[in-house]
């Protein structure tokens, strides 16, 4: 497909028009509308109110969806009997008065990012706007970027764009990363669609508001096909070690290929691995030992027969949550493994198809689609009034393992109510699937009650005893053994062993992994103080936990930092740039302490969130803008230019 195709003429009549309006997100809509007029004030025909994030429609009434709807339908008509003329991008007021009507208080730092986002089709304002050959001519900078998945293909298209060499080293044989190696039964993303992708590459037809990982992983290899990406990319090709050399001021890189270990070099290096590639298996004694088919769900054994089989999963997060159902559908007794529970979010349409009138509205209608992508990502702009606020620890409250503050207990009320309802004549069942810990203190569950109707299945057993051991039959729990055929991991990743099992060197013979020891950091989740030109994507504390918005994005301002960490260096004429240890170690404070009073800080459940040291290495505790604002150009001060 083509990305960044012109909006199609309006030509559909009133009736289809009217008709076609009914898939509308209404609150989108309805910036639409003030958009296209130029005009704020129709915003007044509905009230901001708390909470209206989080709802359908804002929590509209039917009455005021269909206000909304025929004023959209007559601005539309007038648009389309006008010719359908070009309409240009907001400006700043206007983009202030809808950001204000959207977000509360509070708006107006969000209306520069805002103004990245609602552009016309084809326009790409994060794109660099310099070339190497513009900055430095002549100079020669080559950057290696290891893995081909979101980041990474993210990377070497704007590296491309200002004209910068890069290599792409990727130790598998197709581009996607994570969403290439996950292929177990059912797996599909937690966030909407419409939000995760590029903002350079919007996509119009996602069949599903939340889409399987078929659909997503055929999404990187249409970006990278129309981009070029593929040129760039070394396939089974994995980097075993990066070394940087002092006196050459460059990276040497330790290179597995088909054809045997090579070393290349390289004048920077980002490392676009993720946090969650490598899969986790539990220490659990007598692993070694079961008898038949037992794979991790990262490495989804496709010639394992579960029809008619024993069959038991190990774990409870989100691949569990999502092949359970999958498999229960074939096995002959299904025996899940429980720890601790996950909180569920009521997200009705979650399996649902996006109707063919929402994809018409994103080709046909101006702007819809990017006021509906901000409307789908604006519970995480900022840090009051949306998710964040309900993990935010309250020390007056006071915070326990119940609730860490009144916002956090009325989530907890709310999806307390929502399971329970599920499970009403199954009291045993609640008590085994209610948490026993704040929401937020592990990722929460998009749920259209698919996982609690599985759970109540006849052939379905959900075990919440520990583990004992793992034996050639089966799972021995504390009370008693399960035999079984087959064994699935679903136990997530190593998240918080960045960069591994690479070796890294950097300034002075200096391990990085010897000098995280257990616990990485990263200023900004970008850089290191003693590794210089190395830049992480989804490095150490770059990780959304609920509050919105999509990796994507992230990944985005990141990109946008190290294009600029690039331009000043060959503005500089210099060879290498290292951020200072004392600008590292004071962002790290702050985003420790920011952490410290988040749910998953305060709580003592077992979570990846928290790493093997007692610390949040993975989660961002702060909101979208705030990363926003800090990646969005780099400060010469911060760093030592070599």
């Amino acid at each position: 497909m083509t990305f960044g195709a012109p909006v199609r003429r309006l030509v559909a009549d009133d009736a289809a028009l009217r008709a076609h309006l009914h898939a509308a997100e209404v609150p989108a809509l309805l910036m639409t509308v003030a958009h296209l007029t130029g005009d704020p004030a129709v915003l007044a025909r509905v009230e901001r109110r708390n909470g209206w994030l989080f709802q359908p429609h804002g929590g509209l009434s039917e009455a005021q969806q269909e206000d909304v709807r025929g004023l959209a339908a007559a601005v539309l008509a007038r648009h389309r009997d006008a010719g359908s003329p070009p309409v240009p991008p907001p400006g700043p007021r206007l983009l202030g008065a809808i950001a204000e009507w959207a977000l509360g208080p509070g708006a107006a730092e969000a209306v520069p990012l805002l103004a990245e986002e609602i552009v016309p089709p084809g326009a790409d304002p994060r794109a660099p706007g310099w070339t190497a050959e513009q900055v430095a001519p002549g100079a020669e900078l080559e950057v290696a970027v290891i893995g081909a998945g979101m980041s990474g293909l993210l990377a070497a298209h704007r590296l491309t764009q200002a004209g910068v060499r890069c290599t792409v080293y990727e130790k598998n044989a197709d581009v996607g990363g994570t969403w290439l190696d996950n292929r177990y039964p059912g797996c599909r993303v937690d966030v909407a669609s419409h939000l995760y992708s590029y903002s350079f590459a919007p996509k119009h037809d996602w069949p599903d508001h939340f889409c399987t990982r078929d659909v997503l992983h055929e999404y990187f290899r249409d970006v990278a096909k129309q981009y070029g990406l593929y040129d760039r990319i070394v396939f089974g090709t994995e980097v075993l070690a990066a070394r940087w050399d002092d006196p050459a001021a460059r990276w040497r890189l330790h290179l597995r290929t088909p054809h045997g270990e090579v070393t290349v070099a390289a004048n920077a290096v980002v490392s676009a691995v993720g946090q969650l590639s490598r899969p986790s298996l539990p220490d659990i004694p007598g692993r070694e030992t079961f008898a038949g088919p037992a794979f991790h769900s990262a490495r989804w054994d496709a010639g394992a027969d579960l029809a008619g089989k024993r069959v038991g999963v190990i774990g409870t997060g989100s691949s569990a949550y999502q092949l359970v159902p999958e498999v229960a559908k074939v096995a002959g007794e299904l025996v899940v493994f429980q720890r601790n529970p996950p909180w569920l979010r009521p997200t009705p349409h979650y399996h649902d198809p996006v109707p063919p009138s929402a994809r018409w509205l994103y080709e046909h209608v101006p702007y819809y689609s990017p006021w509906h992508r901000f409307w789908l990502c604006a519970p995480g702009l900022l840090e009051r009034g949306g998710v964040l606020e309900g993990w935010i620890v309250d020390r007056g409250h006071p915070p326990t393992e119940r609730a860490v503050s009144a916002a956090n207990e009325r989530l907890r009320v709310t999806l307390t109510d929502w399971m329970s309802a599920q499970v009403a004549d199954a009291p045993d069942l609640l008590a085994q699937v209610l948490p026993r810990y704040p929401v937020g203190a592990k990722r929460v569950m998009r749920d259209n009650g698919v996982w609690l109707r599985t759970l109540r299945q006849p052939h379905v057993r959900l075990v919440g005893d520990p583990i004992r051991r793992i034996t050639p039959a089966g799972v021995e729990t504390a009370a008693g053994h399960h035999d079984l055929d087959v064994l699935v991991y679903a136990t997530g990743f190593q998240a918080s062993r960045f960069l591994a099992p690479m070796t890294v060197t950097g300034r002075g013979g200096a391990d990085l992994h010897a000098t995280w020891d257990g616990d990485a950091r990263a200023y900004l989740g970008i850089t290191v103080p003693g590794f210089p030109n190395l830049f992480c994507l989804y490095g150490p504390n770059t990780n959304l936990s609920g509050q919105g918005g999509s990796i994507f994005a992230f990944s985005e301002y990141g990109v946008t930092y190290l294009l600029d960490a690039i331009r000043r260096l060959l503005e500089s004429g210099r060879k290498a740039l290292d951020v200072r240890p004392d600008v590292h170690d004071a962002y790290n404070t702050w985003v420790d302490a920011g952490n410290a009073e988040r749910a998953w800080g305060f709580s003592s459940v077992s979570s990846w969130f928290v790493n093997e040291k007692g610390r949040t290495a993975q989660n961002w505790p702060f909101s979208a803008v705030e990363y926003w604002r800090r990646t969005h150009a780099l400060d010469p001060a911060e760093y030592e230019f070599l």
